[in-house]
C-alpha cells in the first residue's frame, strides 16, 4: 500500500484527508516540519500533503528542503492550503510542487488528484526500470536481459557481472568507456573482477548478443563503447577512427 505523509496542523483537516484517502493509501500525519522529518528518517513516503502555514516553519521552504534530500526529491509533494493567491501558487510551482489545492477542498477531488499523481509516478517508475536499445532490452527490478527479434523476446540468461556491464553501457551510450570505469560498474555490490577479467565478461556478452554482438565496438587502446546505430559498409565505427584504430566489432582485446 503507498504511503502518503500529510503535514498539517488542523486536526480537523487531518480526519478529512483521512477519510478521503484512507483503505487506499496509508496516510500519515505529521503536525510539524519536525515531526515530518522526524518521520522521513524512519519511513518512506510516497507523495506528501503539505501545509503552507505550520507551527515550526513556512511550507514553502519546508518543500524547498524536501526536493533536496535525495530520499525525498522524486516525491511528489501537493500542497494543501488556505494560501490561493496567484504569486501563492507560483511560487508553490516553482519550489517543486507537483499540485495545489486549495481550502477548502472535495474529499472526492483530493482523491482524484492524488491517484492521478500517484499513477504518473508509478508510469515514470515503469520507464525506468525497462530499457530498450536497439534489439536489447533490460529490466533493472528483475535484473534480466532479453534480446528482440520480430516481437519475440528470448531470455539472454547473463551472470550478474554480465548484466551489470550491459546496463553500464545502455546507460552510457556512444560513450567510449574505459576497463577501469567498467571494472568500477560492476564490483559496487563486491562482485570481485580483476581488470583484464573484463575483457573475458565482454566476449562472453558478445556471445548471448548474438547476432547483435557488434553492439559493443572494441576502442583501440582505450576500452569499449556501445553502439546502436547500424553502420554503413565499408564504413569504420566513429569511436575506432576516432583512436586512430580501426579494430573489428569482435576484437576482445
Amino acid at each position: 500500500m503507498e504511503r502518503v505523509l500529510v503535514v498539517e496542523d488542523s486536526q480537523q483537516s487531518q480526519l478529512i484527508i483521512k477519510a478521503a484517502l484512507g483503505g487506499k493509501f496509508e496516510v500519515v500525519c505529521a503536525n510539524s516540519i519536525a515531526e515530518a522529518l522526524s518521520r522521513i528518517e524512519r519511513i518512506t513516503f510516497d507523495l506528501v500533503l503539505l501545509d503552507v502555514s505550520l507551527p515550526d516553519g513556512d511550507g514553502f521552504q519546508f518543500c524547498s528542503q524536501l526536493k533536496n534530500m535525495e530520499v525525498m526529491a522524486d516525491v511528489p509533494v501537493i500542497f494543501l492550503t488556505g494560501k490561493s493567491s496567484p504569486g501563492e501558487k507560483i511560487m508553490g510551482f516553482a519550489l517543486g510542487a507537483d499540485d495545489y489545492v486549495v481550502k477548502p477542498f472535495d474529499p472526492g477531488e483530493l482523491r482524484a488528484r492524488v491517484d492521478a499523481r500517484l499513477n504518473h509516478q508509478r508510469k515514470q517508475k515503469i520507464k525506468t526500470q525497462i530499457q530498450t536499445k536497439g534489439n536489447v532490452q533490460i529490466n533493472i527490478s528483475q535484473q534480466k536481459a532479453y534480446l528482440l527479434n520480430q516481437g519475440e523476446r528470448s531470455d539472454m540468461n547473463l551472470t550478474p557481472v554480465e548484466f551489470k556491464l550491459l546496463a553500464h553501457f545502455m546507460r552510457h551510450e556512444e560513450h567510449v568507456l574505459s576497463r577501469g570505469q567498467l571494472l568500477e560498474a560492476v564490483t559496487g555490490e563486491q562482485v570481485y573482477v580483476l581488470d583484464r577479467t573484463i575483457d573475458k565478461h565482454i566476449c562472453s556478452l558478445r556471445d548471448k548478443l548474438h547476432p547483435h554482438g557488434d553492439y559493443i565496438k572494441t576502442v583501440f587502446r582505450t576500452g569499449y563503447s556501445f553502439t546502436t546505430q547500424i553502420e554503413k559498409k565499408g564504413t569504420i565505427a566513429g569511436s575506432n577512427s576516432a583512436s586512430g584504430s580501426a579494430s573489428a566489432p569482435n576484437d576482445n582485446t
